[in-house]
């Protein structure tokens, strides 16, 4: 699951990275999120009416944490290159994946993918020819935003059954989006080529993605989910290779083999702690 969803992600971010000359990033972000909530309600159809207020909080707070997210995610892509936007971002669900940790193996490893993160930061920067300090701004606050949307995931994955949760909060990150993205134009949508373009951004980076989250936070605790998420800036790679004809140099592959170290060494750890038999007199207290 958590393979498919970053694959997924960045293959949409690098297409999104298209549409910005014609639209900007905002109004990419709302067209994106309007059609990726529409296409969750048509394959959803959620029973509204037997949430419960607590429920519907939670569904709000992961909504606001989408727009955020997505939105100053978008706007840092449109500044600086993708490998350093998803470098910088990614420090949130490292840090993330830190503090909730209990054992010092999981710290360890969420070190080993920082230095990771940071290397690739470093390659980026190297060949960029200017870094943008507003994109970068955008870049952190979409790392802030990304815990925000784990923890409000988490929650709404835990009390909200299926997939209806995430298809409202869709719904709730388009509105909030939405002003933004009119005070951009959303007159460019109305080509249908752009549009169709933006439809396969609105599956690629979230109907298929999200959903896949939302169910893996279902199986693997909030802490590994975080050090997972370190797939992401491989994937990033790989798309910025394929779509926007970006070199892989030997400190990038480098920091890529920390990243699966140390991904690889969280899910090894918790599985290894996960099969050690509880003594009968501990399962009694």
């Amino acid at each position: 699951m958590m393979v498919g969803s970053c694959l997924s992600l960045q293959f949409g971010a690098a297409l999104a990275v298209q549409i910005f000359p014609v639209a900007g990033s905002w109004a990419v972000t709302a067209a994106r999120l309007a059609i990726a909530a529409a296409l969750l309600l048509l394959l959803v159809r959620p029973r509204v009416r037997g949430w419960s207020k607590a429920q519907w909080k939670s569904m709000a707070a992961l909504g606001f944490a989408l727009a955020a997210m997505n939105g100053c995610f978008y706007a840092a892509i449109d500044r600086i290159p993708l490998g350093v936007a998803v470098s910088i971002e990614f420090l949130g669900p490292l840090v993330l994946a830190a503090v909730l940790s209990r054992r010092r193996a999981d710290v360890g490893w969420a070190c080993l993918a920082l230095v990771g993160m940071v290397l690739l930061g470093v390659e980026s920067a190297v060949h960029a020819t200017s870094l943008d300090p507003v994109g970068i701004m955008f870049a952190l606050f979409a790392a802030s935003f990304w815990v925000l949307y784990i923890l409000t995931n988490a929650r709404v994955a835990a009390t909200v059954p299926g997939t209806g949760g995430l298809a409202a909060a869709m719904v709730i990150a388009a509105v909030c989006v939405l002003p933004a993205g009119m005070m951009q134009g959303l007159t460019a949508f109305a080509d249908p080529e752009t549009l169709a373009l933006a439809t396969v951004v609105a599956l690629l980076s979230s109907v298929v993605p999200y959903t896949l989250e939302l169910a893996a936070l279902r199986i693997i605790p909030r802490n590994v989910f975080g050090v997972l998420l370190a797939l992401e800036p491989i994937f990033a790679t790989l798309a910025g290779w394929l779509l926007l004809h970006q070199t892989a140099g030997a400190i990038r592959l480098t920091a890529i083999g920390l990243v699966i170290a140390a991904t690889v060494g969280t899910v090894l750890t918790a599985e290894r702690i996960a099969s050690v038999p509880v003594r009968p007199e501990v399962k009694a207290l």
